[in-house]
This record gives structure tokens, sequence and C-alpha cells, in this order.
């Protein structure tokens, strides 16, 4: 059997967003999943759109998710180098393969008069196409014009791993630009050249380039390049699933997606599952689970929709699931300030009751601040609770002040007494958990959400839950 060598060749146009990485993924998983090779280069001839920092920022974003490659970039390999850049006398000799059997030619025109031509099409309602105004005669090509491929335009049928049996006329074809005046070649005819140079199996790359095909086909032909198999994916859409997904909706930054707290492995997850699956109810993978059961042919051909609640929930699966030794080291520069100079075993503590109620790492300095300093009042929490706001000042007064006097009796100050008392409470004050204990945990660490209440009453020590207690009992009145 062929070695499967897939490749990912992102261009250093900016930040990488989920769908970009997606590409990535699904080119890693096709090359492991088969013992076969990852290759990783850039694609970096348009030079007007380059970003500064754009590649470092790529290689970052891969190997924070643990997608490494096996070839390319900074690793080298039997087909550097993996920067086309640094390929173009690559690119001119499979040019003059074309120049000598008579498929490519000089474009003897100007930009203003192949706009000329373009509006002309346009003002007689027909598709454009450069090969109706092919020159009889073009000048020999000496790179101060542009290099055009000469097409034979036919109709083409081709299998798709994602996407089925897919057919284009002959009328989509047309005479390409190969390299421009400026000496790097387009995408179109670079990436062709580097894939047949870096015998690369499968191309996997995304919707955009679907209309693109029947060129990309034709040029294959000219080269005698034997096509590898395609796999395209579909688009990955907003979270309302009726366009592709756009900043604005989510596709912003994947190192953003780390800042805020989202771990490396469930982003690994969440978009490994855009638009794939094993065929179970499963939902959380494992980077290796992933490598086991990923098949190309899984892929849905329909749009993924980015599920921002999906990514949180699965978020914290992934937190859970981590050991609290991991997660304090992970977590570490999300404290809050108050916590810097606490004991670490006291951390670990409130890391521990924490732990099951973190969304994101971001979520931690409100759930623990108040485990460190003394919280500020926020009364907005109890009105605008649905249902501490139906009682008036005295009676939340009298539940605070029978919670005081019921706490401060307790001679064994653990989790279990604590619940055991919480529960008379309720008995004594005829009281539903959902407002009896809201209003003590609120009181208590005057948070939007807290762990389980009996755990974090023992945490914050009998005297500090007293103390509060009474000033939140003041407050009220």
């Amino acid at each position: 059997m062929t070695e499967i060598r897939t490749r990912f060749a992102p261009s250093p146009t900016g930040f990488m967003h989920v769908g970009n990485l997606r590409t990535g993924l699904f080119a890693y998983l096709t090359a492991k999943h088969a013992n076969g090779t990852f290759v990783l280069r850039l694609e970096d001839t348009d030079k007007n759109r380059e970003v500064e920092g754009s590649a470092e920022h790529i290689k970052e974003c891969l190997e924070l998710l643990g997608i490494t490659w096996d070839e390319g970039l900074d690793v080298g390999g039997a087909h550097a180098p993996y920067q086309q850049s640094q390929r173009l006398d690559i690119y001119k000799a499979w040019a003059q393969k074309l120049i000598d059997a008579g498929r490519a030619y000089a474009d003897p025109y100007t930009p203003e008069e192949v706009q000329t031509f373009r509006e002309q099409a346009q003002n007689e309602k027909r598709a454009f196409l450069y090969r109706n105004h092919r020159p009889e005669n073009p000048p020999i090509w000496d790179g101060s014009q542009p290099l055009r491929f000469k097409s034979d335009p036919k109709p083409y049928t081709w299998q798709d791993e994602v996407m089925g049996e897919l057919k284009s006329g002959p009328e989509v074809i047309d005479d390409f630009i190969l390299i421009k005046s400026d000496g790097y070649p387009t995408y179109n005819f670079a990436h062709i050249v580097d894939d047949a140079e870096m015998q690369i199996t499968h191309v996997i790359r995304g919707q955009e380039f679907l209309s693109s095909q029947p060129n990309y086909m034709n040029l294959y032909e000219a080269l005698e390049v034997e096509a590898p198999v395609f796999a395209t994916m579909p688009h990955i859409l907003n979270e309302n699933g009726n366009k592709k997904l756009g900043k604005r909706d989510g596709a912003k930054d994947v190192l953003d997606y780390v800042r805020e707290g989202f771990l490396p492995e469930t982003l690994l997850g969440f978009i490994a599952t855009l638009g794939w699956n094993d065929g179970t109810e499963q939902e959380v993978f494992t980077k290796q689970e992933l490598i086991e059961k990923f098949d190309l042919k899984r892929v849905q051909r329909s749009g993924a929709r980015f599920d921002e609640k999906r990514l949180l929930w699965m978020n914290g699966q992934f937190i859970r699931a981590l050991s609290i030794e991991d997660l304090a080291t992970r977590i570490e520069p999300f404290w809050p300030e108050a916590a810097r100079a606490a004991e670490p075993s006291y951390k670990a503590k409130v890391l521990t009751l924490a732990q099951d109620r973190l969304k994101t790492l971001l979520d931690l300095p409100a759930l623990t601040t108040y485990f460190f300093t003394e919280p500020d009042a926020d009364i907005s929490l109890i009105n605008t609770n649905k249902q501490l706001a139906r009682l008036t000042n005295e009676e939340r007064d009298t539940l605070l002040t029978s919670a005081h006097a019921a706490l401060r009796e307790l001679t064994e100050w653990n989790a279990d007494s604590i619940q055991e008392c919480l529960n008379s409470l309720l008995e004594t004050t005829g009281q539903k958990p959902g407002i009896l204990f809201s209003l003590i945990r609120i009181a208590t660490t005057w948070a939007p959400f807290s762990p389980q209440l009996n755990d974090t009453l023992e945490l914050l020590g009998k005297d500090r839950v007293l103390g509060r207690l009474q000033q939140a009992a003041d407050l009220l009145k």
C-alpha cells in the first residue's frame, strides 16, 4: 500500500481561526489514523496580504493543540524547502515544462485591457472567459509578464471522499495565471506542484475551492501528474446555522479561546466534531481516540453549526477529567490577585471545590475570590433572583438571623454537620432549598454562583461565615 501523506498549507495572512484549524486537524487525523505522514508547509506567495508574525502564530496554534507535523517547517524533510517563497526555481522549472509542451504562454495584456474584456462580457450578459481572448502570437515569456495556463476545456467527473461524485462541464475551465509578473506563483499552480513534489496522497481543503477544481483537474493532466484523493470540508456555520461563520459569530483567533480559559484538548475535540462523528453517541473524544476513530467518510456533507454552548459544556467535561495537580498547573495564571499570597494547600482545597463548577479557567476568580478576601455586597444578586425578590427585607433578615443562630451552635464544623444543620433549617423555617440556601450562599459569597453550599461554608470557616451572615442581615435592615 502507498503511504498516506497529507499536508496543511496555510497562508500567513492573519490569525488562525477554527475553519483553518479544522482543515489542518482533519489532514493530521487522516495521516495519523493510517500511520502516515503529516506535512506542514507555508503558502506565502501573496506578499501583499502577508501579515508579520502569522507564520509563528500558525505554528504556535498547532503545537498548542498537539497537532505535530512529521515533515515541514522547522522540522525539515526530503522535500525541503517547505516555504513557497523559497521554491521559486522549482515553479519556474515546472512552468517551463508547460511552455515547452505548448500549454502555457506569456500574457501580453495590461490589467486595463483585461478589465475591458471583463466589462464587455458583462455588458453582453455572458461569463467572462480569458481563453476567449487568448493571443494568437504571444511573446516569449521573460518573467516580466504573467504566465498563463493554456487550458483544454472538457467535462470532468471525479470522486470526493466527502461530497461523493462531482461533475463539471467545459464552460467553467479557463486560462488562469500560473506565475505572476512579480515572479511568484499563484496558489492554483504552486499547490499542485508542491503536492506532486511532496508526494501528497490526500488533499483536504475547504468548500471555497470546489469551484476551482475543474481547472485543477485540467492542470494535473497537462503536467502529467496523477491527481490525489480529494476531500472537501463543508462550511462551518454560525450558531443559527444560516450563514458561514464570520468574525462576529466566533471565527476568532484560536489563541483567544485559550486566553479565555478553554483547554487545548477541548478545542481539539470540539473542532474535530464540527461535521464529523464516529457513528455513536460519543461526544467527547481524546486526541488518541480521534486518531483511532477518524475516517473521512464520516464527515458530513452539510455545514456544521458552531455551537458556543456545546463548546462550554465540552470544556467543563475536560476540566472535570483533569487531576487536581494537572488543573492546578494549568489554572495558575487565572487565580484572582487576592489568592497570590495564599498557602498552596489552601488554594488546592479551594480548587478542588471549584473544579466541578468551572466551565472555563477564566471562571476561577468569580468562583473563588471570596475565599481569599472579603467580598463587596451586591444586593442586586438578591433582587434579581426570582424567588428571593419576592421576600420582604424583614423575611430575608429573619432567615439570615435563623441561619446565623443555628450555625453558631455547631460544635463540629465540617461539611456533614453543616448540611444537617441546613436541612434542619428547612424544617424550622418552612422554606424551600431554592430560597433558603440561595440566600445563605449569596450572603456568604456575594457571587453569582459557587460550589456546593456545605463544602463552601466548611472551607470559609465558622467565624468568617457567621460574620458575613451578620453583615448581610445588618445590610438588609
